[in-house]
């Protein structure tokens, strides 16, 4: 038992204990923001192991966002030395690509499979569809709109057989069956999988094979999932497949007021059919040990015009005790009369607060057409700052390259991920290789493209192919050896940077330094080089905010972080509460999941929150949103 071990239990409230000790059996805990859920999880989980040290069982835990996974990860092993052999921490995803990995067999998925999280990838499967069928194409559909209608019908676990009833137009129906039947299929000679089909194939795997849910029913002994709310259908029904009949041990972290991933499946009805499904013991934790007393009071105000809400829920109590700045500045609300002004006003304030709060200060807006003239703003007054949002690809042909390159050393003969590889090569060494030509050769002499590429590589007079050649063939002889292949190229990527002054090349970089290094501590030391590539994929390619920079980013964007100082921008109509929404009515769902973005919006705040509106944007009148008047707060004139 460790001091850290120690010193966590003893520093438990009254709730959080609870929730901590509970063992046996189905448990739901609604915790509010900032209300210690993190603490409580990864407590629960080192608790668990303590007290079992003879036993074998393991403990499985699932949330949303690798950032999550990491820090629960890191705090467990703070608290629980030396148990990660008795843990399974990850995204859902992850967890499906895993047991894919292990189990795919059964139904057809090679376990060597590929994961496509890049769109251009998607569009590139479904063009050659298209292609080999082009009277298919659903009519008045482009590309987005019909990989998100298959989205939607993997995310439902949708038949070919079952597509055309889903469709009130039975031609468009007919269509889309046979083109979503191609599009797996392909995906399927590919050998490849996206976010999707992961989620899919896994549903199909545990509902065919039940002996492999039941394996995992006795080798997890308790489930932990975190920000429950997030889950859509088709995770919830994977949960209930796995869980089968009998088992229970499912403990869910939730709060219904932050439901902000509709779009995606989120919904209420999860935590309903949980509630039903699994009888639930209902655990409370409402402190909020984040926020001043006067946003959470604000937040209460806000959040209470809401109805799709557990009935029993407790309103949320102020836990923080100490603050840096008096009460009455803990919430300002500021007004301009354009967008432009707002702008202006907003970097000018940031400005003037001075370098020591940047880095410890968010700006959030509902959409980032918001965010990119403040941006503008902020680098005229010198001030270090960036749009934060996902990246799924690499910026520079360099780390496209080496991404590729890995992993033509484990699909040997994938031709497309080759011409990833070639392309990207000549474009950062004005090389002048021809990938047709190259595949040609190597199947004229069954040697794989990458050796037949090696060899011309290492014939070449330049030192740059030469060497690349030499290491490409090492690594083909020495595949363990890939941690010391990558770092070698990027040694010498951030070489050019120094020489070159390579901006989005220094950026990748730093990106793939963070990234190995929490893979690291994910995967097993001793893992291939499949597991570094599953990490690799499943992870967003934009490394951490520089140090002392101003981060700008969407509501959506910020669940999970926290600041001493937000900004909310754009606090008008249409914008939030967004335009659609007002249409549905202040009474419809819509409205209910704007009010929830302000919710989580506010709710990141350690210290002061400033709200900001403008009179007019792009040269059309707003008036404030009623958000900032449920908020029990005034506007100045």
């Amino acid at each position: 038992m460790t001091t850290h071990y120690e010193q966590a239990i003893q520093e438990l409230t009254v709730n959080q204990r609870q929730a901590v000790y509970w063992q046996d059996g189905a448990a739901l805990v609604l915790a509010g923001p900032g209300s210690g859920k993190t603490r409580v999880l990864t407590t629960r989980i080192a608790r668990i192991i303590q007290e079992s040290p003879k036993q074998t069982f393991r403990i499985l835990a699932l949330t949303f966002t690798n950032k999550a996974a990491d820090e629960m990860n890191n705090r467990v092993a703070t608290l629980c030395p030396d148990c990660e052999d008795r843990l399974s921490i990850g995204t859902f995803h992850a967890f499906c690509t895993n047991l894919l990995r292990q189990h795919g067999s059964h139904i057809g998925v090679q376990t060597t499979f590929t994961i496509y999280s890049l769109e251009d990838d998607r569009r590139q499967v479904l063009r050659d569809v298209l292609k080999h069928d082009p009277d298919n194409k659903p009519v008045g559909h482009d590309e987005n709109q019909i990989l998100k209608i298959i989205d939607g019908l993997m995310s439902r676990f949708a038949t070919p057989n079952s597509t055309p009833t889903l469709f009130r137009d039975q031609a468009q129906g007919a269509r889309y069956a046979k083109l979503y039947e191609q599009y797996n299929k392909e995906l399927r000679r590919l050998n490849a999988l996206d976010f999707n089909s992961l989620l899919y194939q896994t549903h199909q795997l545990v509902t065919t094979y039940p002996a492999v849910a039941a394996r995992y029913r006795r080798t997890y002994r308790y489930w932990l999932i975190d920000e429950f709310q997030d889950t859509n259908t088709a995770q919830y029904r994977i949960i209930r497949e796995l869980a089968g009949n009998d088992f229970n041990n499912v403990f869910v972290v939730a709060d219904d007021d932050q439901i902000i991933y509709e779009w995606n499946g989120a919904s209420y009805q999860q935590l309903l059919r949980f509630r039903e499904e699994f009888n639930p013991t209902f655990i409370q934790l409402p402190t909020n040990y984040r926020c001043p007393p006067s946003i959470v009071n604000a937040a209460n105000n806000l959040v209470s015009h809401n109805s799709t809400r557990t009935p029993q829920k407790a309103p949320l109590l102020a836990g923080r005790t100490t603050t840096q700045l008096p009460e009455s500045q803990h919430i300002r609300v500021l007004t301009y009369d354009t967008d432009n002004d707002e702008a202006v006003g907003i970097a000018t304030t940031i400005h003037q607060a001075g370098r020591e709060t940047w880095g410890s200060t968010i700006v959030m807006a509902r959409t980032r057409a918001l965010l990119e003239n403040l941006l503008q703003q902020l680098k005229e007054r010198d001030v270090p700052a960036l749009i934060a949002q996902r990246r799924d690809h690499f910026l520079t042909p360099h780390f496209q390259w080496l991404q590729a390159v890995l992993h033509q050393f484990t699909r040997p003969l994938d031709k497309r991920n080759f011409r990833v590889v070639v392309d990207a090569y000549n474009q950062m060494n004005g090389a002048v290789y021809t990938t047709d030509d190259l595949i040609r050769e190597a199947e004229q002499t069954s040697v794989d493209y990458l050796g037949v590429w090696a060899t011309h590589l290492t014939e070449s007079t330049e030192v740059v192919h030469r060497t690349t050649g030499e290491y490409i063939t090492g690594l083909r002889r020495h595949p363990d050896n890939h941690s010391a292949f990558s770092d070698y190229f990027v040694q010498q990527f951030k070489k050019t940077t120094v020489e070159e002054g390579y901006d989005d090349l220094a950026e990748d970089c730093s990106a793939w330094t963070e990234l190995k290094k929490n893979i690291s501590h994910t995967i097993d030391p001793n893992a291939g080089l499949d597991q570094f590539l599953q990490q690799l994929d499943l992870r967003s390619k934009e490394p951490s905010p520089p140090k002392g920079s101003v981060r700008l980013m969407t509501i959506h964007a910020a669940k999970g972080t926290e600041a001493e100082y937000v900004y909310v921008i754009g606090m008008a109509e249409d914008n939030i509460p967004s335009f659609q929404s007002i249409k549905k009515g202040n009474e419809s769902r819509e409205m209910e999941e704007e009010r929830r973005n302000c919710f989580v919006a506010i709710t990141r705040t350690k210290e002061q929150l400033t709200l900001s509106t403008a009179k007019q944007y792009r040269g059309w009148q707003k008036k404030p949103s009623r958000f900032i008047k449920e908020m029990g707060l005034s506007i100045p004139a």
